[in-house]
């Protein structure tokens, strides 16, 4: 992965509650959407959480059933080391 790429991972897997971190999460998912990595459903969702700091998207794509590939993705991610 470039330096890059895993800054913007960083920054998509900011935990909800932190200030700005809506904000934070959609320009990250806009970087994989513009990278073919997210498709434009999964980014929309991201749109509407973007301002909602405590909201995590993806319980809202799971709750709303889109982004299954995104959704396992991250969370194969975040298993711990």
């Amino acid at each position: 992965m470039d330096p890059e790429t895993r800054r913007q991972w960083q920054l998509i897997n900011l935990a909800p509650g932190v200030e700005w971190s809506g904000r934070a999460r959609y320009a990250a998912a806009m970087y994989f959407y513009h990278c073919g990595e997210m498709d434009a459903e999964t980014l929309e969702i991201y749109r509407l959480c973007s301002r909602l700091d405590d909201e995590d998207p993806i319980d809202a794509l799971k709750q709303y059933r889109i982004g299954a590939a995104w959704v396992a993705r991250i969370e194969a991610g975040r298993k711990p080391a």
